[in-house]
């Protein structure tokens, strides 16, 4: 990664306004809000990637019990900075962090399934199965 970028696990970097603004880039996310965006965060491991300003650029979050196994979502890279690595490089920080990287990993994709394979996720829709939302939580 560029030395302009940093990678950083710890919360109290991370800024929710800049996350709202990246879940507003996804579809899976982009009607979250502020407050459902604060209490995912405060549930989670979460990862932030900055710029040379230290203005957030980037979002992961993975919920984990620490034996077993993980799962990461939320994995968001601001549009602006596309296509420079730092989505791979967010992953691959994530995937060896100390308290994951000898657990079961688990996302859901809908299209990025490219992106994750060379980063060792594998596809088997064989094993997956899921509740649909009925509504969105309020809080």
């Amino acid at each position: 990664m560029s030395d302009s970028y940093t990678i950083s696990d710890d919360k109290t970097k991370l800024q929710l306004d800049e996350i709202k603004k990246l879940m507003e880039q996804t579809y899976w996310a982009k009607k979250r809000t502020k407050e459902i965006c604060a209490k995912a965060i405060e549930h989670s491991t979460c990862y932030g990637v900055y710029d040379q300003n230290d203005l957030q650029i980037g979002f992961a979050r993975v919920l984990t019990d620490y034996t077993t196994t993980f799962y990461l979502c939320d994995v968001i890279i601001d549009k602006e900075h596309r296509g420079k690595g730092l989505g791979k490089r967010l992953v691959k920080y994530i995937s060896e962090d100390e308290d994951f990287m000898e657990l079961y990993g688990l996302l859901v994709t809908s299209n990025a399934h490219r992106f994750y394979e060379p980063l060792g996720f594998k596809r088997d829709s064989r094993i997956f199965m899921h509740k649909p939302v009925r509504r969105i939580p309020k809080i």
